[in-house]
């Protein structure tokens, strides 16, 4: 009877066991043999996670903060005058085309001040003819560009916008847009004639504030004819051009949601217009400080990650706050190659 009772007892614990290893062998079992079961992940591990999968198809690369203009809402302010060598800033750019740039965009400051354009021409020729970018393009107030930059660059240059707020001379000093008595509009207009000679897409760049927010600017657009218009509204960032270590006071420039809103209902016939209002600006760029570290400005100021020469672009752009989809949204991804615009010079 005891020797029963034992074996009954032996059994009953087998026969637990062997339903206890094929509930966990049931719950791991794939078509394809055994896996590990998935792993339930943090916020912060979904967060970077997600970081990771960013792709950095197009880049505003800010190598200078030095300007030979005043503009009294300046959000990417003169701070400091590092310029990266070039040979550093060509692997920082091997680095994100590696990494899926496919366009990568240079600004300021004023681009053409440093060296005389030429630093910016030879990043440009490296970008377009060494890493074999889709798109190169330049922002810049126009004042510094001469032919003889277009004769030796041009043709390695997709898009050139030059940035104009007002087509009235005095408005554009008001704001800062000006050197001495050289007129800013002249410049845009030799620029644009310049763009048409050596076929480079000319591109309009426009910042509404309180001193232009009520001009009609649709006739002189359109007789321009660019590409595109991107209309921006004035965007404080502190630390830059707001608070108290900011080298600009922006306040007064600030325009309201309703004053930008009429601002674009008044040119909604130019058909190249692109705004682009506050919220739209903040997290749907991916801009790149002089030492090409990323720049987070969705908490309203300028925080930057780590360089991308020190510690790469996957782990650097997980701190630039970019947001794909407001990038999307906002008609970032556009036919930005002037050989796929079909352009008639």
């Amino acid at each position: 009877m005891l020797m029963q009772l034992c074996f009954q007892n032996v059994h009953s614990f087998f026969s637990a066991l062997l339903r206890w290893l094929s509930m966990m062998l049931s719950s791991t079992l794939h078509p394809l043999g055994l896996i590990s079961r998935p792993k339930i992940r943090t916020k912060e591990q979904k967060e970077g996670s997600s970081a990771q999968l960013t792709t950095p198809s197009s880049v505003n690369y800010h190598f200078t903060r030095q300007c030979n203009y005043k503009c009294g809402f300046c959000f990417h302010t003169a701070k400091t005058s590092f310029v990266l060598p070039i040979e550093e800033a060509k692997r920082g750019l091997r680095l994100l085309k590696e990494a899926g740039m496919e366009k990568v965009n240079f600004s300021g400051g004023e681009p053409f001040l440093h060296e005389r354009g030429s630093f910016l021409g030879e990043l440009v020729r490296y970008c377009k003819q060494e890493l074999q970018l889709p798109s190169v393009s330049i922002v810049s107030n126009g004042s510094l560009i001469k032919e003889s930059w277009f004769q030796k660059y041009g043709d390695y240059l997709d898009i050139l916008a030059v940035s104009c707020d007002s087509f009235n001379e005095d408005t554009n000093k008001v704001i800062g847009r000006g050197q001495g008595r050289k007129s800013h509009l002249d410049n845009l207009h030799k620029v644009r004639t310049w763009c048409q000679d050596y076929k480079v897409a000319f591109k309009i760049n426009s910042v509404i504030n309180t001193y232009n927010v009520d001009e009609d600017m649709t006739e002189q657009i359109n007789a321009l004819n660019p590409v595109r218009w991107k209309v921006f509204q004035c965007l404080l960032i502190d630390g830059e051009n707001a608070g108290e270590n900011s080298l600009r006071e922006a306040e007064k420039f600030v325009i309201s949601e309703q004053q930008f809103q009429d601002y674009l209902d008044r040119h909604q016939s130019v058909e190249c217009l692109v705004p682009e209002s506050n919220q739209k600006m903040r997290d749907s760029y991916l801009i790149l400080d002089e030492y090409m570290r990323f720049l987070d400005c969705r908490e309203g100021r300028k925080d930057p990650s780590k360089s991308i020469l020190d510690i790469g672009v996957e782990e650097a752009i997980k701190f630039s706050g970019f947001d794909e989809k407001m990038f999307l949204v906002r008609g970032g991804k556009y036919v930005w190659s002037k050989e796929d615009m079909k352009l008639e010079w």
